[in-house]
C-alpha cells in the first residue's frame, strides 16, 4: 500500500452500498482473539460501527466518488497484530486555519497509531449516517474545544498506508483561538505556520501529505475552496 493523495475542487460524493462488510480469507475467531489482545492492551478500543471504502473514483471538475459499506472498527483494529481484514475505513482530517497559523497535535503514547508523530488537528473516523462535513467539525470540538463558524471545504482525499485508511482533508478558517489542553490523545499542541510545521517534529504519513494543502499555496486547493459555497 502506498501513500495516495487527490486535490478536491468540489465536495466528495458518498454512496452507500447496502449490506455490512464482513471480511474474507480470514478467520473470525482469529479477528475476536485479536480484538480481545488489543482490548486487554488499551481499554479505550471500542468496536463501534464504521464506513468501510469499497472504491475511489475521480468523478470529474475536481470531484471523487466514494463507495462506501458499513462495517465495524474491530476490522480495522486487529491490523495492528497482523491480521489483515481488507478494511480501508473512511476519515475526516482538518486543517484548522488561525490566521497565517494552523493547529497541530503531537499524538501520545497512548495511541494506536504514530505515537509520538505531529498531525494537523482534528482528525476521526466518519461514522455511518454522519456526513463528512458534520464529522470534521464534531471532531474539533471533541479535540481541541473549538466551535467552527465557518463551513469546512473540502481540499484533498488521501490514502493513509500505515492506518490503511481515506481521508478527506477540510480546511477550516477560525479567528484567533488558545491552546487547547493536552488529553490522552495529545501530549502537546501547536499554532504553526508552515516552516514551524516542517520543523516541529516526525510528522505521521497522513500529515506529510496534507503539508502542500495546509498552508494555502497549493494553486489546485485554493482554487477548490473558492468553489465551495459560503
Amino acid at each position: 500500500m502506498t501513500e495516495r493523495s487527490i486535490a478536491l475542487r468540489r465536495p466528495p460524493v458518498l454512496v452507500q452500498v447496502e449490506g455490512r462488510f464482513v471480511p474474507e480469507g480470514v478467520s473470525l475467531a482469529e479477528v475476536d482473539s485479536a480484538w480481545s489482545a488489543l482490548c486487554a492492551r488499551n481499554p479505550r478500543y471500542f468496536d463501534g460501527p464504521t464506513l468501510q471504502v469499497l472504491g475511489v473514483s475521480r468523478n470529474g471538475h475536481g470531484g471523487v466518488q466514494i463507495h462506501v459499506q458499513e462495517s465495524s472498527y474491530r476490522f480495522v483494529a486487529v491490523a495492528a497484530l497482523g491480521v489483515d481484514c481488507g478494511a480501508r475505513p473512511i476519515g475526516v482530517k482538518g486543517v484548522v486555519r488561525a490566521g497565517a497559523r494552523t493547529l497541530m497535535g503531537r499524538r501520545s503514547r497512548s495511541v494506536a497509531h504514530y505515537p509520538g508523530c505531529w498531525e494537523f488537528v482534528p482528525g476521526g473516523t466518519l461514522e455511518p449516517g454522519e456526513t463528512p462535513e458534520a464529522a470534521v467539525v464534531r471532531e474539533l470540538h471533541e479535540e481541541a474545544r473549538v466551535v467552527a463558524t465557518t463551513q469546512p471545504v473540502a481540499i484533498a482525499l488521501l490514502f493513509d498506508p500505515v492506518v490503511a485508511s481515506w481521508e478527506i482533508v477540510y480546511r477550516i478558517a477560525i479567528g484567533a483561538m488558545e491552546l487547547p489542553a493536552t488529553s490522552w490523545e495529545y501530549d502537546e499542541f501547536r499554532l504553526a505556520e508552515r516552516a514551524e510545521a516542517q520543523a516541529v517534529g516526525e510528522l505521521s504519513a497522513c500529515a506529510r501529505q496534507i503539508l502542500p494543502f495546509a498552508f494555502g499555496d497549493d494553486k489546485v486547493a485554493l482554487q477548490g475552496e473558492q468553489s465551495h459555497p459560503a
